[in-house]
């Protein structure tokens, strides 16, 4: 297949915009699967965190072959959380799909990932989805994504970009909102006229940039990336730079994506999408050359993390029960092996052994790590995200701010910009919607925005709905008021019973049932006021002979409330720890005993 025949494309998008469903509509429309094949949905969610949620994590290559013509397409998160994923892979492509929703118009994330394409003179195609979708406003998008790409700084070139109308899940499009066809052939038909063929010489030496890295067990470690000229043969030796140390190699095993499926091929040439295997500790940004030609390739920066948080060995009484892995070095190896494909996290050994400083992109991106780990039967206990402060040439603090998009009905606009503004957020535009809702859009702290997200749905009533996008570093902005009640905790090592729960519950809000095992110095509640309590909920009635009329009548207990991971890490204060296990995600204090916490309390005063 010559390089005039190929099409490298990447899905780029917010949440939720329907990139993945776009993706399966392309695949099922090519021939990929047998007329008679049971096809899941979101076919390319392979991961279970990703069904689950009903987002994509990790960014995904497949091909699908129209005509004569071969489609490289990678499906991008849309979360900004991983944008990491999104900013290495548009090393790969010539022109992206940006997939703007016919209702909810730009988002942040939407402006994220086309400034990042932009910049890198990637070549634009603008998907209008979910154009059949009630309340769809498709020739109004198009009007918010001219002023977007305005704002953005594009060229003259980059703004005369083509726009397909799409039902992803109808597999309908068309170039006229109210004229789609029944099949996809005009999305295809402007990826082949407007996407430019990959340019490369196929006779010059080698030159390979890896964007991705993935492992399978039976070949080991397959680095995932573009012929950027040359020609790549089996079993070609090469020259590997761009790492720490530069090094020999070869191609042992070559791919190239055909649907689903890698498939092994015996060469490929410039500007093709191919996976290699038989390279050992190879790392994204590095480079494959021609051991006589030795050229190492730029490989874009990725935007550095912005929350931190602490990893380390779990101490509980509990330790050791539910997890496989449970030690440091346990730990150490995991987290370490994260980061060579994981490039926008960062991982610090501190003072302590057990101990290690992991930074991420937000909230979501470290949880994503600590829900990934805990099903591969790890056990340890993290502690609060905080924000990452730098400092500028004249010595002030600066934090991360962020760019938080917030749609609510308009009767809860002033809850929640009162809220917001405790938060030291800044209001910065406010849209009225047609059918009575009111976009604001804010810029505030990072860690403001901690432990909002639970506030927003209480304040709300479970109709606010929230999105935010990193949008550069300010000068600090004063204290922000943290959690404004205390914990309760666990006064005893045992079981919970009715009895203990019942007579707690009227203290505030349990986050156990009865018949739980919990630990001293657990926090098993939240308290109704701004303080810690010790409370035992494993109090066990004592049983007489005497019976009083009424005293033994049936306890009602208040259900309790079961919290998530993301919701955990929202609740802890910065005494309190997460202890994750496989089977259980429980919350403790630091100091476990009471004696240890008034003696810390003594001291810090």
């Amino acid at each position: 297949m010559t390089e005039k025949k190929i099409r490298n494309i990447a899905i780029i998008a917010h949440v939720d915009h329907g990139k993945t469903t776009l993706v399966d509509q392309l695949l099922r429309q090519s021939g990929v699967f047998r007329a008679n094949e049971q096809i899941q949905e979101r076919v390319m969610d392979s991961n279970d965190l990703e069904r689950e949620r009903g987002i994509t994590i990790l960014s995904k290559n497949t091909s699908v072959q129209y005509q004569d013509y071969r489609v490289n397409i990678v499906d991008t998160p849309g979360h900004a959380d991983f944008g990491g994923e999104v900013e290495r892979i548009l090393q790969m492509v010539d022109g992206v799909l940006l997939l703007v929703d016919a209702f909810e118009g730009c988002m942040p994330q939407t402006r994220f990932v086309l400034r990042k394409a932009l910049e890198l003179n990637k070549v634009p195609v603008v998907v209008v989805n979910k154009v059949d979708r009630p309340g769809a406003r498709p020739l109004e998008v198009v009007d918010e994504t001219l002023e977007l790409f305005m704002d953005l700084g594009a060229s003259a070139e980059q703004l005369d970009f083509p726009i397909v109308y799409a039902s992803a899940r109808e597999g309908c499009s068309g170039l006229e909102p109210d004229k789609l066809k029944e099949n996809m052939q005009p999305l295809f038909e402007t990826i082949i006229n407007s996407i430019p063929a990959p340019n490369g010489d196929s006779d010059k030496p080698l030159q390979i940039l890896f964007s991705t890295i993935d492992y399978d067990d039976y070949v080991g470690r397959i680095g995932i990336g573009r012929i950027i000229r040359g020609r790549a043969a089996r079993n070609q030796p090469v020259r590997i730079v761009g790492g720490d140390v530069p090094r020999d190699a070869r191609l042992a095993r070559l791919y190239r994506f055909d649907g689903l499926k890698r498939v092994e091929t015996e060469s490929a040439e410039a500007g093709d999408i191919i996976a290699v295997a038989g390279i050992t500790d190879l790392m994204v940004g590095e480079t494959a050359c021609c051991p006589d030609v030795v050229e190492e390739l730029p490989f874009i920066k990725i935007d550095e993390p912005t929350v931190t948080m602490m990893f380390m060995v779990n101490d509980s009484p509990f330790a050791g029960r539910e997890g496989k892995y449970v030690t440091s070095r346990n730990l150490r190896e995991r987290l370490f092996k994260e980061v060579e494909t994981n490039i926008s996290m960062r991982i610090e050994e501190t003072d302590s052994t057990d101990t290690f400083k992991v930074s991420g992109r937000g909230e979501l991106h470290l949880s994503i790590l600590i829900e990934t780990m805990r099903r591969q039967e790890y056990e340890f206990a993290v502690s609060k995200p905080r924000a990452i402060f730098r400092r500028d040439e004249a010595g002030r603090v600066l934090e991360p701010i962020e760019e938080l998009t917030v749609d609510v009905p308009q009767e809860y606009v002033g809850a929640v910009m009162e809220g917001l503004g405790r938060r030291k957020a800044d209001l910065q535009d406010m849209k009225n919607d047609t059918e009575g809702s009111v976009r604001l859009v804010f810029l505030i702290p990072a860690r403001g925005l901690m432990g909002y997200r639970s506030e927003l749905l209480t304040s709300t009533r479970g109709n606010g709905v929230m999105s935010h996008v990193f949008y550069g570093y300010e000068p600090y902005r004063g204290e922000i008021p943290e959690r404004e009640r205390g914990s309760l905790i666990c006064h005893e090592t045992g079981e919970t019973t009715s009895y203990g729960l019942f007579n707690t519950q009227e203290r505030g809000r349990l986050f156990v049932g009865p018949g739980t095992p919990v630990y001293e110095g657990q926090v098993i509640g939240e308290c109704s006021r701004n303080e810690d309590i010790v409370v035992n909920v494993c109090k066990k009635k004592h049983v007489t002979n005497m019976r009083a009329s009424g005293s033994d009548e049936a306890l009602r207990l208040t259900p309790y409330t079961q919290l998530s991971l993301e919701q955990c890490l929202e609740f802890i204060a910065d005494d309190e720890l997460v202890e994750v296990t496989p089977a259980s995600i429980r919350m403790r204090k630091k100091l476990l005993t009471k004696e240890q916490r008034i003696k810390q309390a003594n001291k810090s005063r």
